[in-house]
């Protein structure tokens, strides 16, 4: 069986870390199957999508190399939910209820005095239509409920392993609401139906939705896919990230500096027993994903993790990838230089700062002055690639000064900076005429 999996995210927001993570183990498992990723816009929610979400949302996947092989958008699908709709209907599998939420909130609230679940008591399906007409004529609109069989749903989940659900402890879902409006439950289903998915990728928090969504699947005589439930996401201090995730969004990640193969190297490794290191690649990503790797604790997501992934990433970019990022900002001094300064980098946009070393202008420290002029009188001719121990150990012969007491005043004069960059590979690129200067005072 081929494998196709679907990414249906909502444009009513910015993709956040807990989104992409599903995209991504989605993208991973197929194509470490040689399977299709689809895209599907839930955008069934009229008044809320947006055409800058969407946009927003495309522009993300892109962006972390998350290509998909289909795309769809479920507002344009309407017809085929009222024809699933009309036969779950015929088949007495969706019914009309007509009680308001402040109804069902007081009956929820007397069930649970009585010690009784919270569920709804299949009221609706007693009305006669006399008083449905009744309902009609006050005004009143009905929501869909599903019917539910009551019985035990088992699937073998491909993270969790064998997984049941009793239908019979839970309420008849709402399929349709009074205003016409599609949950999200009914479209999913007759897309997956429709568009061949064989695997449905998800957190774990939808364990419970499967077993109705498979009784849909059998009502409407499809399919019935495989499911991964996979452990959520929780902070570096183990609590949930539901409330910080607005301050995770991808967008602004990308704003951030972040790498796209550090973002995704990080959440598609995170909870598994694969090694926290960056990927050669995204489709080195997919080929080495399994869920055999992913563990049952919930995977936490530590921002820590990511710096180190993508200063890593960046410690291994070639210069013929960084170049055209490197002229844009205007600081490309060629591939010596990139080599000299990417051990450094945390961010890409560090370079600027560190190209200055190099080009100038900058500001020396001169702590002692005599020592500088030492330095500047033992400064060899020629600066080869081994001037830094030549240079250092004839200042080293005049002043006397060593350890820290003779490289630390050197680099602040030559950088203005207490760390940085290998100075045995700077010097010969800032070359005799800028040391000479900074050794002497002056800013260049």
């Amino acid at each position: 069986m081929s494998v196709k999996v679907r990414f249906a995210p909502s444009p009513t927001g910015k993709l956040h870390v807990g989104n992409v993570r599903t995209a991504l183990v989605n993208w991973m498992f197929a194509k470490g199957q040689g399977g299709a990723f689809v895209l599907r816009i839930d955008d069934t929610d009229l008044a809320r999508s947006t055409p800058e979400f969407e946009q927003g949302i495309e522009d993300d996947l892109s962006w972390l190399g998350l290509v998909w092989d289909e795309r769809h958008n479920q507002s344009k699908r309407f017809d085929r939910y009222e024809e699933a709709a009309a036969r779950l209907k015929a088949s007495g599998r969706l019914y009309p209820a007509y009680e308001t939420a402040d109804e069902l909130d007081r009956r929820r609230k007397v069930q649970l005095s009585r010690g009784l679940p919270p569920i709804y008591d299949r009221a609706a399906l007693e009305l006669t239509d006399d008083q449905k007409a009744a309902y009609e004529a006050e005004g009143r609109r009905p929501h869909w409920r599903f019917k539910l069989d009551g019985k035990r749903v088992a699937w073998e989940d491909l993270s969790r392993g064998h997984a049941e659900v009793d239908t019979a402890s839970m309420s008849d879902p709402v399929l349709i609401r009074e205003d016409g409006l599609f949950l999200y439950t009914l479209p999913s289903v007759v897309d997956d139906i429709d568009m061949g998915i064989t695997h449905v990728i998800r957190g774990e928090d939808h364990v419970t939705n499967t077993g109705a969504q498979i009784e849909i699947f059998e009502a409407l005589g499809g399919p019935v896919p495989s499911f991964a439930h996979m452990p959520l996401l929780v902070g570096a201090d183990g609590q949930a990230l539901s409330k910080r995730l607005g301050s995770l969004s991808i967008s602004e990640m990308r704003e951030q500096g972040y790498e796209p193969i550090a973002i995704t190297s990080h959440l598609g490794r995170i909870g598994t027993s694969d090694p926290l290191e960056v990927g050669t690649s995204i489709d080195a990503l997919g080929q080495s994903f399994s869920f055999s790797k992913m563990g049952r604790s919930p995977a936490r997501y530590d921002t820590a993790d990511l710096d180190r992934l993508n200063a890593q990433a960046l410690h291994v970019m070639d210069y013929a990838t960084a170049q055209p990022r490197l002229a844009a900002l205007n600081c490309d001094l060629g591939e010596p230089v990139w080599n000299a300064l990417r051990p450094n980098l945390q961010k890409f946009s560090d370079v600027v700062d560190l190209e200055r070393i190099i080009s100038g202008p900058v500001t020396p420290v001169v702590d002692d002055p005599a020592f500088a002029a030492a330095a500047l009188d033992v400064l060899p001719a020629t600066l080869e690639a081994d001037a830094w121990s030549v240079w250092t150990a004839a200042v080293k012969a005049r002043t006397g000064a060593k350890g820290k007491a003779l490289f630390m005043p050197l680099r602040h004069i030559l950088t203005g900076q207490e760390h940085g960059p290998d100075m045995a590979t700077l010097v010969p690129l800032i070359g005799r005429e800028r040391i000479e200067k900074r050794l002497g005072g002056e800013t260049a």
